[in-house]
């Protein structure tokens, strides 16, 4: 189910405690203000599963953070790809640095995923990691260094060369978007990594873990928004 789209501003809220009070929601409310306001950039809000019921009244653009590669069945503690069918959500991440899977596993749930008409937007560490999950037709594709998420140090000055590798071996497959994850903190780290030639950027700690998360969202969107 890959998608064309304007620049893609994705926040993963992690399990921050700020994911679960009410910064979370002003983050929700900040984020429907926006989209009403600005064409260029689409916001995703990765929030976590407890969070959906409460987010979704507020904003439509949210994802999971992650779905497990199981039928229904007697799986205490997961979350069946299936029961995306019943929740209010437009996707969800898959494969993010804190919760790999196997290759065999990200297959299953993109299948799925897309038999859902639901979105999947697939993290890869490596720019050969983006090309073999390229070939399973996801949504996006966010390529992510694990040791650059939350330093502070953005991939698109410290490994410039991940996101241009990345873009160029998965386009060689398919047109789906790449984004850029890892280290972004301020706009100017999103506007780099788009020149490199992503389709947006994914980030957590820049927003979650900021003094004040609606004025960080504010600030990349209307940049991003400018280009």
């Amino acid at each position: 189910m890959a998608i064309k789209m304007k620049y893609v501003f994705a926040v993963n809220f992690k399990s921050y405690e700020t994911a679960y009070n009410n910064v979370a929601v002003e983050i929700a409310k900040t984020a429907s203000q926006l989209s009403s306001k600005y064409n260029n950039v689409r916001i995703i809000l990765s929030v976590p599963s407890v969070m959906i019921n409460k987010l979704v009244n507020i904003y439509d653009d949210i994802y999971l953070q992650h779905v497990d590669p199981l039928d229904y069945g007697a799986y205490t503690g997961y979350l069946s790809v299936d029961s995306l069918k019943y929740l209010e959500v437009k996707g969800s991440l898959v494969n993010h640095s804190e919760h790999k899977i196997v290759y065999r596993d990200i297959e299953k749930i993109v299948k799925k995923m897309n038999g859902l008409n639901k979105e999947s937007l697939v993290c890869a560490d490596t720019a050969g990691e983006a090309a073999g999950i390229a070939y399973l037709n996801p949504s996006m594709i966010a390529v992510e260094p694990p040791e650059l998420i939350g330093s502070g140090i953005p991939v698109s000055k410290a490994k410039p060369e991940i996101i241009t590798e990345s873009v160029n071996a998965v386009k060689k497959i398919s047109d789906i978007p790449v984004l850029a994850g890892a280290g972004i903190t301020v706009p100017d780290d999103a506007i780099k990594a788009i020149e490199l030639g992503s389709s947006g950027v994914l980030i957590a700690s820049a927003v979650m873990k900021a003094k004040d998360p609606n004025k960080v969202v504010i600030d990349f969107v209307e940049k991003m928004n400018s280009i």
